[in-house]
Formats: C-alpha cells, sequence, structure tokens
C-alpha cells in the first residue's frame, strides 16, 4: 500500500486529488444529472447530512447481460475479495461496504446504483499504451525541444468521440495479459489492410512484444465519467514500446475523423484525453524520455573511453 501511495502522490496532480470526471454531468449514454457536489463536499468522512444522490443503473445494465451482476445476488456477493467465483472485487484500496453495497472509496459522486457498469464495486480494465520513436525522412528518431518525440496508438470512441487509449474491460475468468493484448488486437489491429497474410504477420510481430510483458505504468482507481458511488472503474495500463520500428512500428494504422478511427498520434503533455488516458501519457513520455536520456548519456560515455 505504501508503493501505491507514494505513485498516488507522483501520478494524481492537485486538481486530481478529488475525481472530477466522476462527479460529470448529465452521466455518459443519459439525460440524467448528479447531485452537485464541491470538492469539499466528496470525501466520506465529511459531513454532508443533504447528501442525497440521484439512482440510476443503464437499461443495458438493468436488463442483466452476460457481463452485468444480479442485484438480487448482491447480499452474497464478496466484496474485497480477489475472487468471487470468477468476478475478482479487489480494490488497489480497500472499501467499505454499507448494507450490502460497495462504497466508492474515493468519495462521493453525486450518483448511487451502477450506471453503465457492469459490477458492483471496481470494474477492472486494461489499458496498453503502444508506443514508437517518431522517425523523420532518414529513419532517424525525430528529436524536438532537446526530446525524442513519442508515438502512441489511439482510438476514436464511437460513444463521445474523444481519443483514448485501445484498452477494454477485463472479462470474468480472464487476466490482465491476456485483456491486454485482446484489446489491442480487437481495437487497433481490426483496421489492417492488404489481405491475411500481411495481417496475420504483424499480429505475430505484435505478440512477441506483447509477450515481454511490458512496462507498468499505472494500476488503480480511474476518474472515469461512468463512477457512481456504488460502482467505479478501475485500470492496469503497460507500456509496450517498439524502440526500433521494427515491431509495431510497421502497423498500418491511419489516421481520420470517423467514430471508431485507429491512429499513431504524436505524444505531449497537453493532450486531453478519455478518462484519466491523458496522466497515463504523461508518465509514459516521462519513462520513455528518461530512459532514452539515459542511453544516449551512456553511449557517449562509451564513445569517450
Amino acid at each position: 500500500m505504501g508503493q501505491y501511495w507514494s505513485f498516488l502522490s507522483s501520478y494524481f496532480t492537485p486538481a486530481m486529488a478529488v475525481h472530477q470526471k466522476a462527479r460529470e454531468s448529465p452521466y455518459p449514454n443519459s439525460e440524467v444529472a448528479r447531485q452537485p457536489l464541491t470538492d469539499g463536499q466528496v470525501p466520506w468522512d465529511k459531513p454532508f447530512p443533504s447528501y442525497n444522490p440521484i439512482e440510476h443503473t443503464d437499461p443495458s445494465v438493468a436488463a442483466e447481460p452476460f457481463w452485468a451482476d444480479k442485484d438480487k445476488d448482491r447480499p452474497k456477493m464478496k466484496f474485497n475479495c480477489e475472487a468471487d467465483g470468477k468476478v475478482n472485487r479487489k480494490s488497489v484500496m480497500p472499501y467499505k461496504v454499507i448494507n450490502n453495497m460497495p462504497r466508492n472509496p474515493f468519495g462521493r459522486t453525486g450518483m448511487c446504483g451502477r450506471g453503465l457498469l457492469g459490477k458492483f464495486g471496481p470494474n477492472h480494465a486494461a489499458d496498453p499504451i503502444v508506443s514508437r520513436w517518431k522517425r523523420n525522412s532518414n529513419n532517424e528518431i525525430a528529436i524536438e525541444g532537446g526530446n525524442p518525440v513519442l508515438e502512441i496508438v489511439f482510438v476514436k470512441r464511437k460513444d463521445n468521440g474523444q481519443w483514448a487509449l485501445p484498452g477494454g474491460m477485463v472479462d470474468a475468468g480472464d487476466t490482465v495479459g491476456r485483456t491486454l493484448s485482446k484489446e489491442f488486437g480487437e481495437e487497433a489491429l481490426a483496421s489492417i489492410e492488404g489481405g491475411a497474410a500481411k495481417a496475420e504477420a504483424i499480429k505475430a510481430s505484435v505478440d512477441r512484444i506483447f509477450k515481454s510483458g511490458g512496462t507498468h505504468i499505472y494500476e488503480g482507481y480511474v476518474d472515469d465519467p461512468r463512477n457512481t458511488d456504488n460502482a467505479w472503474m478501475e485500470t492496469t495500463a503497460v507500456n509496450f514500446h517498439d524502440e526500433t520500428g521494427e515491431g509495431f512500428g510497421e502497423i498500418p494504422l491511419q489516421a481520420g475523423d470517423d467514430a471508431g478511427a485507429v491512429a499513431w498520434v504524436e505524444a505531449s503533455d497537453s493532450m486531453r484525453l478519455y478518462a484519466s488516458h491523458s496522466d497515463f501519457v504523461r508518465e509514459t513520455i516521462r519513462r520513455r524520455q528518461e530512459d532514452y536520456a539515459q542511453r544516449m548519456a551512456a553511449a557517449s560515455q562509451t564513445g569517450l573511453r
């Protein structure tokens, strides 16, 4: 837990210390408004006698599809437990359960129920951050402002038009590792053109890089507009970097303005992305540029010997 909080202190900006997107109205895919909250009214340990959040569970969740919890089963659910059948209900941060209802560990959101989220408590996702260096016409790493320029694969979400990492939910019984590879394949490689042989060759190259394990960027709570008092998003974000441009660098993604577009996008600290993805990208840029600088310094020292 100490390592988790240490990372949080560097990951969250002061504005993010209290969730913001999890309090936005109207709630996604609806016209339902949350009860307005000030930053000071968010923490559960701050008295708020008049707190009366609107209850909302989207019809798509209330219909009880296979990926959603059944409300009648809630009294039997093993909250704060990694193995409730095939469902992982454990959070990076322990949460309270009041009257058989899990409570968002990051505070009030102005809404109870599950909204668009299928599981009571944490809803686990995986976000692959697939990167390569931008290269100039001589196939050299592009340098701007003294730093190498990173490109990352983004998808344009069909529900709100925002650019996001090509991630998705971890299905019951699945692992984060398999989900990272699967979601990238489903959301980013679906656009490959040039025949089955070319697609298989590229997927084989991608599989090799994913099997490397990647660089762990973040694991924990996500400030997501779908969050409620009783259901919230948590994710594991892992960076898979193609240093030479011979693996991911050959993926023929096409930029575009259509819904569902996929593209290599020049990454920057100022990017505005879905949920907490901007923070994951900033941390990835920092780590990659730091690693690059260390390798260049080591190479320089070797050359001087």
